[in-house]
């Protein structure tokens, strides 16, 4: 399994050839948020499949979808795809429900649970529930998107690889995300291998470089730190965005 991660929560997964994009946001811009920090996305080759956990801009981006070829397979959460069908037209779309799993060729992707708002925007009556996603071939990856912990958690496991938020996109965290300390105690229910810290020092609003740098500089190295004592049977690899390892 061959993992690159493109910054925030886009990662292309590679596995028994067969290419997995997660959340992607490809364009240097996201709405309010400030320029990209780090290389834009190069896919050197189409995805045949992406997973949206949740309808949130940073997650579900309508205009990084629309540039994927029609027939790149779109698994969303259940009640997502009547809304993305109007954005985008018709397209190759498997809605999930937590439990629920789908198959692309020799790779089989199951949506579990988590811990996160599925409203559009704050005020949007467009929902569908949050979900994380666990990708299995010879290898199996879960994939956080965004989450904060829940009860269930110890059941994602045994897992190769987690793909795991360790932050947001500003200098605070509201309810339903990880910071370092969380996203290792997450590690230590979930037991994974390897773990990606993912969802951080990307996207970040104009003047968060300034008021706060850490938030945008140091999650990873937190998470690792934190992983350390709180999970020391994972082996943490924090990437530089662009930047891919293999299991």
């Amino acid at each position: 399994m061959d993992v690159t991660w493109w910054g925030h929560a886009t990662v292309a997964i590679r596995e028994r050839g067969v290419t997995i994009l997660t959340d992607p946001v490809l364009r240097n811009r996201l709405a309010h948020l400030h320029r990209r920090r780090g290389p834009r996305p190069r896919l050197d080759r189409a995805p045949d499949a992406v997973v949206v956990s949740h309808l949130h801009g940073d997650h579900c981006d309508l205009p990084s979808l629309r540039s994927l070829p029609a027939e790149t397979r779109l698994i969303v959460p259940h009640g997502a795809a009547a809304f993305l069908r109007r954005r985008l037209g018709e397209r190759d779309f498997v809605e999930l429900k937590a439990g629920q799993e789908t198959r692309v060729r020799d790779v089989t992707i199951r949506a579990v649970p988590a811990a996160h708002d599925g409203g559009r925007t704050p005020k949007s009556r467009v929902r569908a529930a949050a979900l994380g996603y666990v990708v299995t071939g010879d290898r199996a990856a879960w994939f956080g998107g965004d989450t904060g912990l829940f009860d269930e958690m110890k059941a994602l496991g045994p897992v190769d690889l987690a793909l795991v938020p360790v932050w947001g996109w500003g200098w605070t965290l509201g309810p339903g995300h990880l910071d370092p300390a969380r996203a290792a105690e997450a590690m230590r229910l979930v037991e994974p291998g390897v773990a990606v810290p993912i969802h951080w020092g990307t996207l970040w609003p104009v003047g968060c470089g300034r008021v706060r740098p850490d938030r945008f500089e140091r999650p990873g190295d937190e998470f690792a730190a934190c992983s350390r004592s709180t999970a020391p049977q994972t082996d943490v690899r924090v990437l530089a965005p662009g930047e891919s390892t293999t299991l």
